[in-house]
């Protein structure tokens, strides 16, 4: 709770004070300290068009991200490319709000896309079987993957798994699990 000044403005770059008796009328006081109270709790964030435009691109890119993992094209059940999701995106024309949570503005979005491109979203489940010596390095990849729904470590120290994920996480997961066992795991789909 720090002000740099007590001094209130109409337009602090070009410093322009208000008058105390339009402080009087709009604020109900002239009290610095209350009236800077006021414009933190009900006040609206001013950014320039510069830190709004980066905003908006910054979250443009997470939507397009969600997307591309959350869902697939129905006819090769493969995550469709950000950049096909980018190009689709540009077409329907919408208002991405740097405000707004990521997730509920990426479900509007894959409404307005399903006409113009082929999008399935889908949860997949894939049981795991990871051999005794990688099994304590992959528990966390696999966690940040998806929902362990079910888990058992055997008597021989393996570990077994199953996981629900996105179906677009599905070749990146097992890119990922590959790597780090080089190869030496079971994966499938499953139900």
């Amino acid at each position: 709770e720090l002000l740099v000044t007590d001094t209130i403005f109409t337009d602090a770059g070009k410093g322009l004070r208000v008058s105390e008796d339009k402080l009087q009328e709009v604020f109900g006081t002239t009290n610095p300290i209350k009236i800077a109270s006021i414009i933190l709790k009900k006040g609206t964030l001013q950014l320039t068009t510069e830190q709004r435009k980066q905003l908006v691109e910054d979250k443009r890119r997470q939507i397009i991200s969600v997307i591309s993992r959350q869902c697939v094209d129905p006819k090769t059940d493969l995550p469709h490319p950000p950049m096909r999701i980018e190009h689709a995106m540009k077409q329907i024309h919408f208002s991405i709000d740097p405000f707004r949570d990521v997730e509920e503005q990426a479900k509007e979005i894959i409404k307005l896309l399903r006409p113009i491109l082929p999008l399935k979203m889908e949860q997949v489940s894939v049981a795991v079987r990871i051999p005794p010596e990688h099994a304590s390095k992959v528990y966390g990849t696999v966690k940040g993957f998806g929902v362990i729904k079910r888990e058992q470590w055997q008597a021989d120290g393996s570990w077994s798994a199953t996981v629900e994920m996105p179906a677009g996480l599905y070749g990146p997961f097992l890119e990922k699990l590959g790597k780090i066992t080089r190869g030496n795991l079971e994966a499938k789909k499953v139900g």
